[in-house]
């Protein structure tokens, strides 16, 4: 089968469901459902309910049901502190669509302190039809902010891997959707194996690696246009693309005429390289730390596979990990404190991550083979791929490890996930 590009409009409905399956005790909130002002019966998106579902997917909220409520305020004015203290509730967020134009609305939202008996929060965005759902999300991400102190991600993107069992083969998809699994689409589908997705600082192109006429190929793709080019395809192994934090490079995986894999960095405008380690042992899975100043890899010249630095320069690399007796697949938080990489513990793959400054180490996953770690862009939660029975399925987990949720999918098996930075409205 010929490699087929899907079109960018060609999306279907969210497959991924969150499960919290590990959590904390959650915070009781309360949206109330909006007031709708335009020329129709209902508005295109209902807000409330998707500021709802995303504060509740967090494990940090419970929303009070609408049914529970003892009102249904939709503007300060009409609060009653009280009626929600006898709900318990600590916080209570009202507002309103207006419509302004043909295409054209205004999404207001105000966040009360129950027990303060003030309003924390209020803002008003501009949205479309094609924008409300996106407006929601930001609208959630201030909630979060304000009541967590943590930069909310509703408003971000993932990207992973399926691969589905087909009569005349498998068939390897590269899957983009929203954090919350909605606007699902894929960017490529192939016969032949898709590995090692990246984003680009932007979020407006994924890097990726395509096994396509039976060679490795490193190439970019343009989310919007789905135009891609190809970078590197030289004879050997071409893998493990990661963006630099400007967004012109790539570090990579090479092999050299020997069949040694080593560390690169490839000027993406003009595919120019520049070879970042030299020693004969195996370098591979390099990712930039957030300031570019560094690159983090796997090498198994110490014995096994653990996690080295080296300058983006060049130079001599520094062993980063000691802590069991492998450690591999190194990314780097992006507030550049944190260190996650694949752990082995008690004969058993898991998702752990080294505090860089303390050097201390948390293992955060339960599973057996846990792999491809990737951290929302507030570096607070981290998603990753794992096993139940024959498919790989996604799970996320909160830095700390309390919170942990299963995104389940329903095509087939799923793998190496990773978060988008934040989005441009």
């Amino acid at each position: 089968m010929g490699l087929l590009l899907a079109a960018m409009v060609n999306t279907v409905e969210a497959q991924l469901v969150v499960e919290i399956t590990e959590g904390i005790k959650r915070r009781p909130i309360a949206v109330v459902p909006f007031a709708w002002e335009g020329n129709t019966p209902e508005m295109p998106t209902d807000v409330s309910s998707v500021i709802a579902a995303d504060l509740e997917r967090s494990g940090r909220f419970r929303t009070i049901p609408d049914e529970d409520m003892l009102q249904k305020p939709t503007s300060g004015a009409e609060l009653d502190f009280d009626d929600w203290a006898i709900l318990d509730v600590e916080a209570v967020v009202v507002g309103r669509v207006r419509q302004t134009a043909e295409n054209a609305y205004s999404v207001q939202f105000q966040l009360f302190d129950v027990y303060g008996r003030k309003q924390l929060v209020g803002y008003r965005i501009p949205a479309s039809r094609g924008t409300m759902r996106r407006a929601a999300h930001r609208l959630a991400d201030m909630i979060y902010e304000e009541l967590t102190g943590i930069a909310g991600v509703f408003d971000t993107r993932v990207t992973y891997v399926t691969a589905e069992e087909r009569r005349e083969g498998k068939l390897y998809s590269l899957i983009v959707s929203d954090a919350d699994g909605f606007n699902e689409y894929k960017i490529m589908e192939s016969s032949d194996p898709i590995m090692s997705p990246a984003w680009s600082p932007d979020s407006r192109r994924i890097a990726y690696v395509s096994f396509e006429g039976n060679r490795s190929s490193i190439f970019v793709q343009t989310l919007r246009t789905g135009a891609r080019f190809q970078v590197s395809s030289r004879a050997g192994v071409n893998g493990a693309p990661a963006f630099s934090p400007d967004g012109r490079k790539l570090v990579v995986t090479l092999s050299d005429p020997d069949g040694n894999l080593d560390i690169y960095t490839l000027d993406i405008a003009t595919r120019q390289t520049r070879r970042i380690t030299t020693h004969r042992a195996i370098d591979t899975e390099g990712s930039w730390s957030p300031d570019g100043r560094y690159i983090y890899f796997t090498s198994d010249r110490s014995g096994g596979p653990q996690v080295y630095r080296v300058s983006a320069n060049g130079g001599s690399a520094e062993r980063v990990t000691f802590e069991g007796s492998y450690n591999a697949r190194p990314r780097v938080s992006p507030d550049g404190e944190k260190l996650a990489m694949v752990h082995l513990q008690n004969g058993n793959y898991r998702i752990a991550v080294m505090d860089l400054d303390r050097k201390d180490l948390l293992v955060l996953s339960a599973g057996r083979q846990d792999e491809s770690p990737s951290f929302a862009p507030n570096s607070d939660t981290l998603i990753y791929a794992t096993r139940t029975g024959r498919n790989g399925v996604l799970e996320s987990v909160t830095a700390d490890g309390l919170i942990r949720q299963r995104l389940q999918s329903g095509d087939g098996d799923v793998r190496e996930p990773v978060w988008s930075p934040f989005q441009r409205f």
